[in-house]
This record gives C-alpha cells, sequence and structure tokens, in this order.
C-alpha cells in the first residue's frame, strides 16, 4: 500500500505522525465520485425562485452537490441570461461570470449588465471539486426584480377622501372599511402580468373576485415614514379575456391605530407615521406582441364601502353581514352609484420590496372542546395557545349578534380568563385609563352580526389575536365543533432545523418552543401576540439564535436590523421597540431604550454573519453602530453603565450596572469585529482597546478578586460575566464553581435567572462542559423551569417563570433560548467560532448521564448538518454529516472510558493507548483531550463507535 498523505496525530501532549494510505477498496465504499453531481438549493437573496428583488445587484448561494469525503469547491462559473433558452444553450447574454477560482458558493453578489425593473433573469451554476473535475450545470433557477427605481411606478397613493376623526373618542365609533375597484379590459392575448401593491395599514386584493394570493395582513409593519413595503403578484391566471376588475379592500393595520393608551400611557398616533388607509398598485400587462398595458391607481378608481364597520390590531374587528355587497370585486357588479377615489399625500417612506417572509394561513387547528359554562355562553378550547383568527359558521335570523372574546385562560369555573391577553394592560379591575372612548378593558374581541341568509361564515382580515380558548355569546343554536375553527398565521419561515431525544419532556418542549415562536413572527419578532405586540430588541436577544436553528431567518433579521437603524434616536441611540412606539424604559433620552434591548442592533448583524456570512448588513449599517458605541460612551461613567432594566424576569437581585456594563463591553467588541471584517483597521484597533478598557474596570468594579464571585454573585451576575470572557483567567474556574453552586446549591439545581442570564448559562455550562448541571437545570418539573410550566399546562412558553393569571403573558418567545441548548449542547452543532456562515462546523455533543439519544440537523446556507448519537451499554454511536465545502471539529465524548477504542466504516484509528489504524479518508488529524477524542475532518457521512473499558 503506497502512503499518500501524512496525518498528524496529538496524543495527551505527544505527537505522533501517521501515514494514512490511499485504499481505493475504501474509496469505493465510501462514494467517491469521479465528479461533483450539479449544484442544487438555488437561492436569490435568501429566497428559491423570488419574485419582485428590487437590489441591482442581488446575491447568490447555491449547494454543493458532492457526497465525497473531503468535498470541496474550487471554482465556480455563473450564467444569467433573459431568456431560458439562451440558458438551455449556456449563453449567459447579460453575465457569464467564467471560471472563478474560488470556494464560496454563498453570498455571490451579480457583476453583469444592469438590470431592469419587472423583468425576470434566469441562472444557472456548476461547479469545480478540488481535483479540478467539474460538475454539469444546475437546473435553471430564475428571480424577477421589482420596481427598482421609485421613478418606475407610475400609479399614485389613493384613499376615500375622509378625514380623520376630529376627538379621540370619535376614532371608536363605526366606519367602514375602504372598497376600490378599478374596470379595465385587455386588449390581446396575455403573455405575463404583474401587481405591484402596498395599502396601508393592511390590504386585501382580489381579481374577477378571487383573492390575490395566499399572504396576509400585507404589508409587513415598518416605519412608514422611512420604508413602506410592496408585493408582487403573478396575476395572468386570475385575468378574463375581456372584461377586468381590480378590487382592493383597506384595514387600519398600523396605520390608522386607534388612540388607545397603552398602559395608560402609550397612545401610538403620538409615535408611529399615521394617516388615512390609503393604496397604491400598478398591474403591468404584457402582451405576446410585445406591447403592454398599465392599469396605475388614480382618481379613476371608484370607492365604496365594505360590512367591515371596526378594525384594530388589538381589539378585533365588527363585521356587520347586512352590509356586505355580493359580487363587489366582480366585473358583473354596478357601481355607478359609488364614489371616486382620492389622491392622498404618500406616508414619506420609499417603496421597497418586502423582504421577510409573508404572513399567511399555516395550518388549521381544530378545536378539542367546547363547554357552556352558563347558558348561552360557549368556551371553545383549541387545545394550544397561537395566534390567528378563528372561522366560525353560523345560520340565524337576519341581526343575530354572535360576540367573541379571547383569552389564554380559564377561571376555575369555567368561563374565560382573558386578562393576560387584554392589550396594553388596560384593565378595569386595575383603574387603568385607555384614553376617550377607549373600552375599560380592552379586550381582544370580535362582533359578527348576521343577515339571515342561509349559512354564514365569519373570519378576520385586519387583526389577529393570541389565544388558546374562544367566548362565543349570542351564537344561534347549539355550537359543535364542526362549526368552528382556528386558523393559524405566522411568517410563513422556511423550517431548517430538527431536534428529537430519548426524553419526552423536551420533545414536547421543542415543539412548545416552536409553537410560540411561530405565534410571534408576523413582520416583526414580536414578545407576544396579543398584549403588545411589539418588536422588542431584548426579547430579540435572548431567542434569535433558537430562531435561527429552527427556522430561515435570513431576511427576516435583515428587515430587523433595519427597523431599529430607521427608528435611530436623534441622539444615536437605538429604541426599545423597533418600529419606535415611544416605549423606553431606562434609556438615555430622546427615546433611547435601555442598553440590553439597544444591543439587538449589533447582535443580530453578528448572527446574521456567522449563519450566513453576511457582510453587506454589517457594512450598511456601520454608521449607526459605530454611532451607537459613541453614543453609549458618552453616557458612561469611568466605562459604567449604570442604567439599564438588567436581567428581565430574573428571580432574584438584578444587578444593574454589572450587566449594562457587560452590555456595553461586547457593543464596542463586536465594533471591533465588524471594522475588522470591513478591514477598517483604525476603528478595529480604536474599538478593541475601547473594549479592553471596558474590561479592566468591569473586573476592577465588580470582582471580589480570589473567590471569582463578580456583584451579589448571582446565577445572572456570574452567567454575564464568563459568557463575555470578563473574567481573569486565574478566576474562571472559582467563577464557574460559584455559579454552579447558585444552580445546584442555592437554587436546588433550578435556573433562577431572567432571560439574558438563562441563555448565557447554558452557553457558559457547554464551554465549561458542565452538561450535568445544565440538564439537570432544564430538566426540573418544579419551579422554576421549563418542566413547571409544561406540567401546568403551558402550550406556550410564559413570560414570567411563575406564569400568573392576571398580568403575565402564556405565549412569549424570551425563554426560548432552551432550543438553542438542544441544538447546541445536546445535538452539538455549532458555528466555529472563527467562522463565518458554517464554513467550518464544530459538532460538540454533550452527553447526560440519563440521555439515551438525540438527533439534530441544521440546513445551513451550505448544507445540512447532522448530528446524531445513541448511547448502549457497552458503546456510544455518533453519526455526523457535514455537507460539501465545509470542514469539521468533531468531539467524540469519551464517556469515561479510560481506554476508548473508535471505529469509523469499520476501520479502527486510535485508541488512548496509541494504537490505530491509517486509511480512513476524511480524517485530516486527531487529538486526544480529556474528555474528548477531537477529529479534524472534511466534508462527508461519517459514522463513529466508541468502545473500550
Amino acid at each position: 500500500m503506497k502512503p499518500d498523505t501524512v496525518k498528524t496525530i496529538f496524543v495527551e501532549g505527544s505527537v505522533w505522525v501517521i501515514l494514512f494510505g490511499l485504499m481505493v477498496s475504501h474509496y469505493s465504499c465510501s462514494g467517491i465520485q469521479e465528479r461533483p453531481n450539479a449544484p442544487f438549493n438555488l437561492r436569490v437573496e435568501y429566497k428559491t425562485d423570488p419574485i419582485g428583488i428590487d437590489k441591482s445587484a442581488p446575491r447568490f448561494s447555491w449547494v454543493v452537490n458532492d457526497t465525497s469525503r473531503g468535498a470541496e469547491q474550487s471554482a465556480w462559473q455563473v450564467l444569467v441570461a433573459t431568456k431560458e433558452k439562451e440558458l438551455e444553450q449556456n449563453n449567459g447574454d447579460i453575465w457569464n461570470s467564467g471560471k472563478v477560482n474560488s470556494g464560496q458558493n454563498i453570498q455571490v453578489t451579480y457583476r453583469g449588465d444592469s438590470l431592469k425593473s419587472g423583468q425576470r433573469y434566469y441562472w444557472k451554476v456548476r461547479t469545480w471539486d478540488e481535483h479540478g473535475n467539474v460538475s454539469p450545470y444546475s437546473e435553471i433557477g430564475w428571480w424577477e426584480t421589482g420596481l427598482l427605481r421609485q421613478s418606475d411606478w407610475k400609479g399614485s397613493w389613493i384613499y376615500n377622501g375622509k378625514p380623520a376623526p376630529d376627538n379621540p373618542e370619535d376614532f371608536y365609533n363605526n366606519e367602514p372599511v375602504a372598497l376600490f375597484r378599478k374596470a379595465f379590459a385587455l386588449e390581446k392575448e396575455v403573455e405575463t402580468a404583474r401587481l405591484y401593491i402596498s395599502g396601508l395599514g393592511y390590504y386585501e386584493a382580489s381579481l374577477n373576485g378571487s383573492k390575490i394570493g395566499d399572504r396576509v395582513l400585507e404589508p409587513g409593519w415598518t416605519n412608514y415614514g422611512k420604508t413602506v413595503q410592496y408585493s408582487v403578484y403573478d396575476v395572468k391566471d386570475l385575468l378574463n379575456d375581456e372584461e377586468n376588475v381590480l378590487s382592493v379592500m383597506l384595514g387600519n393595520g398600523w396605520y390608522n391605530p386607534l388612540p388607545l393608551k397603552l398602559f395608560s400611557k402609550f397612545n401610538l398616533r403620538e409615535y408611529l407615521t399615521i394617516g388615512r388607509p390609503k393604496l397604491i398598485a400598478q398591474l403591468q400587462i404584457y402582451y405576446r406582441d410585445g406591447s403592454q398595458q398599465t392599469v396605475i391607481t388614480d382618481e379613476d378608481w371608484r370607492v365604496g364601502e365594505g360590512p367591515i364597520l371596526k378594525n384594530d390590531v388589538f381589539l378585533g374587528e365588527f363585521y356587520d353581514a347586512r352590509k356586505e355587497l355580493p359580487g363587489w370585486d366582480t366585473p358583473e357588479f354596478d357601481d355607478s352609484g359609488w364614489g371616486m377615489a382620492k389622491l392622498a399625500s404618500p406616508p414619506g417612506g420609499e417603496l421597497m420590496a418586502q423582504i421577510q417572509a409573508p404572513v399567511k394561513i399555516t395550518k388549521t387547528i381544530e378545536p378539542v372542546a367546547i363547554t357552556e359554562p352558563e347558558s348561552g355562553v360557549y368556551i371553545v378550547d383549541m387545545g394550544q395557545n397561537f395566534a390567528g383568527w378563528i372561522r366560525l359558521r353560523a345560520e340565524g335570523p337576519e341581526g343575530t349578534e354572535i360576540n367573541m372574546r379571547y383569552g389564554e385562560l380559564l377561571y376555575p369555573d369555567g368561563s374565560l380568563n382573558g386578562l393576560t391577553a387584554v392589550a396594553g394592560q388596560i384593565k378595569e379591575i386595575y383603574n387603568a385609563d385607555g384614553g376617550p372612548g377607549a373600552p375599560a378593558t380592552a379586550w381582544q374581541q370580535d362582533t359578527f352580526i348576521l343577515d339571515g341568509e342561509g349559512e354564514e361564515e365569519f373570519r378576520h382580515h385586519f387583526t389577529f389575536h393570541g389565544f388558546r380558548y374562544v367566548e362565543v355569546k349570542g351564537y344561534p343554536g347549539e355550537l359543535q365543533k364542526k362549526d368552528i375553527e382556528g386558523l393559524r398565521l405566522n411568517a410563513d419561515l422556511e423550517k431548517n432545523g430538527r431536534f428529537a431525544s430519548s426524553n419526552s419532556m423536551f420533545n414536547e418542549l421543542q415543539e412548545v418552543t416552536e409553537r410560540t415562536f411561530l405565534s410571534n413572527v408576523f413582520s416583526i419578532q414580536s414578545d407576544c401576540p396579543h398584549r403588545e405586540k411589539f418588536g422588542y430588541g431584548g426579547d430579540i436577544v435572548t431567542a434569535a439564535e433558537a430562531f435561527l436553528y429552527n427556522y430561515n431567518m435570513g431576511n427576516f433579521y435583515t428587515k430587523t436590523v433595519r427597523d431599529f437603524s430607521r427608528d435611530v434616536r436623534p441622539n444615536g441611540g437605538m429604541p426599545e421597540t423597533a418600529p419606535y412606539n415611544g416605549i423606553q424604559a431606562q434609556g438615555f433620552g430622546q427615546g433611547s431604550g435601555p442598553i440590553g434591548w439597544q444591543y439587538a442592533h449589533p447582535f443580530t448583524q453578528m448572527k446574521l454573519y456567522q449563519f450566513y456570512a453576511d457582510t453587506s448588513i454589517i457594512r450598511e449599517q456601520y454608521p449607526h453602530t459605530r454611532k451607537l458605541v459613541e453614543f453609549l460612551r458618552s453616557n458612561a461613567t469611568n466605562h459604567i453603565i449604570d442604567r439599564g432594566i438588567s436581567d428581565h424576569e430574573a428571580l432574584e437581585e438584578k444587578p444593574v450596572k454589572l450587566t449594562s456594563t457587560a452590555f456595553y463591553y461586547d457593543h464596542a467588541r463586536l465594533l471591533s469585529e465588524f471594522a475588522r471584517i470591513l478591514g477598517k483597521d483604525n476603528d478595529h484597533k480604536r474599538y478593541a482597546e475601547l473594549a479592553e478598557e471596558i474590561k479592566s474596570v468591569f473586573i476592577e468594579t465588580f470582582l471580589e478578586k480570589g473567590t471569582g464571585r463578580f456583584g451579589p454573585a448571582t446565577q445572572t451576575a456570574q452567567a454575564f460575566a464568563l459568557f463575555y470572557d470578563l473574567v481573569p483567567p486565574e478566576e474562571e474556574q472559582k467563577a464557574v464553581d460559584v455559579l454552579v453552586d447558585q444552580i445546584m446549591e442555592k437554587h436546588e439545581g433550578h435556573i433562577a435567572a431572567g432571560i439574558f442570564g438563562t441563555k448565557m448559562i447554558f452557553d457558559v455550562l457547554r464551554e465549561h462542559n458542565r452538561i450535568d448541571v445544565a440538564y439537570t437545570m432544564a430538566n426540573q418539573k418544579t419551579f422554576p423551569g421549563w418542566g413547571y410550566m409544561l406540567e401546568n399546562g403551558a402550550t406556550t412558553l410564559w413570560e414570567h417563570w411563575a406564569g400568573g393569571d392576571q398580568v403575565y403573558s402564556h405565549n412569549h418567545p424570551m425563554f426560548g433560548s432552551v432550543s438553542e441548548w438542544f441544538y447546541r449542547s445536546l445535538a452539538g452543532i455549532n458555528p466555529h467560532p472563527g467562522s463565518a456562515g458554517f464554513k467550518r462546523v464544530v459538532i460538540r455533543p454533550m452527553v447526560p448521564e440519563d440521555l439515551e439519544w438525540a438527533n439534530g440537523s441544521y440546513d445551513s446556507i451550505r448544507g445540512t448538518i447532522k448530528s446524531q448519537w445513541k448511547r448502549e451499554q457497552d458503546s456510544f454511536h455518533l453519526d455526523v454529516t457535514l455537507p460539501a465545502n465545509t470542514s469539521g471539529e468533531i468531539h467524540i465524548p469519551k464517556l469515561d472510558k479510560q481506554r476508548p477504542t473508535v471505529v469509523e466504516g469499520g476501520k479502527t484509528f486510535v485508541d488512548a493507548g496509541n494504537t490505530m489504524s491509517v486509511d480512513i479518508r476524511g480524517i485530516e488529524t486527531v487529538r486526544i483531550e480529556q474528555d474528548a477524542i477531537v477529529i479534524n475532518a472534511g466534508a462527508g457521512n461519517y459514522r463513529f463507535t466508541l468502545s473500550g473499558n
């Protein structure tokens, strides 16, 4: 056997040089290909074949399709064409990149001819492997540009011409939604047709009586004074041959909110960009002869009134079926009695194609029980807490009024307890004041009035609720399960991760966490789907990585970062919530939020870099990030920040100065890192020095030298110091010991930290190999902990460890960092700290004594990563998949075996007794650590079996 490579194996301080031989038979069984297969999973701006990309230089990505061990891409070639037939002939008529010697298969920027608005472009790619073998071209992908320039919009903003009420209380009166119609005729045979549309606050559009698309609650919420999102629809199949009508119904959404004083203080109309509901649309029709027709919003549109008499994002809808206009959105309808639209002032923001996943009905939920705690009052149990709508069917006399109220809990007598879901805590029992005209209690509720014309159906249009239970009053007859169902709404995120284990409670908790997450992703990541519905920065920080493991969040979090920067405060600080709504607790004035909530802006940028290798968002946001750090510096006293909320919802002392200063340190550290990534050497040095100065002051101020104790030495205090690497090396183990003692002794194995500390503790315990402590903490079924929530009937995560039946939400994602722990510790899937976009992966599963197996997979931007392990009586099995064009560091836990032997593919390659086999393809180096055997490996599928004494 002729040796072909030299491998270095480090064994407990010694270096062993081993010759790894090339064995043809082994290569064959490892699935070696003569050439890579065609690339797949082609994406443009994180999307597959998207319509409405308004970037002049979009970014491409693909997955290298090569299952060979150690497979790497050495070069690529992209072709882009205006016609599919051009690509079929391998002609990129607007861009032929040529062979580019690069391993980059993500965030590849288009460099071809200038793109045109409303144009479909086709593309394909091929790759070369590490041996110079070229793949076939991929299947053809495509994308369509949106309207790339504001001047491409030919339509005008229009509205119904009605002024806003003069008095706050008048906003609560009935005001029918505006209906808009535009009739037009087709002239020739249609090739394609696209509708570009936005309507504030929300719109629903139809063409010839058919709803356009399956999106709801469009457009996504932004600061409308800075950005208004629009969507693009392919409507060719909805067109008639001759007469047509384009119709739109407008709701209030976040653009025309009620003057409800949330928390008796915050009137959204004083902080948001607001106005009367308005519409802009442009229907572009392309005929087969090359000509085109454009239908735009202007004063020629007809305007009427619809059956929705009230609609509000918090309080719900009032629908009177007697006001329906059958066929109003069809060509046959006579609109001669309708008024004419009026030109409206633009909201101020630039029209931009919506990038985040649209909100859709993603699941139908059947009720599990219906009870009647008092005569005529039905309680519908949907079996789970979720966000969305209900669909109710009823048949009764004209004028029958059905009232529905929503909540998360029941009282002992079986009646509805909706207090945890009341908007802005406006509750009569607290004597809260929602302002003139506001209800005494701001329930989530709807009203449906029947028209008496047979079976009728109610569903929502311009609101959404968070609930498990529905109280129904006034229903004609006996309400049965077939008469009502839930419609779950959420941003239609692509599922990226899967986790399961032998611990059934953890599997249930993963399901509950995902349900919570989906309840809180509409166009923003919210704190709860009922009481507030706001994009709090702190909640984003605590749950972002868990979201990233479970879903494709590339575009969603790009929007999140921009939401914060578009509401940057005049002093350079970031808001507490984005879009900004006036809430500003413990900030430094001018609407700046507490430091842990401002931190969402740089933190989320770093996550986009780590998970997707996105440097463009860092470059785009750099001036804001730098100004934010300088703003914090100006408010620090000797590098100490003395304001903030600290570890929200912690069960013990919250050390404000300690936590705020730690956040300040990481702001500076992240900015230094961003400067390094962008090649800004002077800023990199400057802010690295600032970070070190903050670190020195932190240690001097908060460390009790020689003890490892920081501040009050609570779980929170210790976690912050350790998580941010603010502990001197000589104190690190003592600091960990203090944290472990706080968990295991003082709190008897329970968590006591708040939303930040909880996430940090899991990370700290992983880094210090204390899976025993982390598992004990996560597995508790008594208060406080996730198991306590589940034991007490939680179907979504609570806002507070103790729950509560009057104040605290029962659908809050901020304790969802436990899902991140499942992926990072139990499955062991981690990005390498020195890599971006999972170019290099760390597989480091931790094996608690009481867990028999765990399976995890994550669909990274480069391909699927898997880690699955199982413990048997005398052996341990670990299956790992690293996608092509990546490499990994695989940690196989020794599990207290003194002389372990590792077998991969039937071949033994190392044990603690220094014997080894040498013909294992893909393995680069192996070293033995105290607790694990660490293997550096190239891409491929591996199955390791560990055995021994």
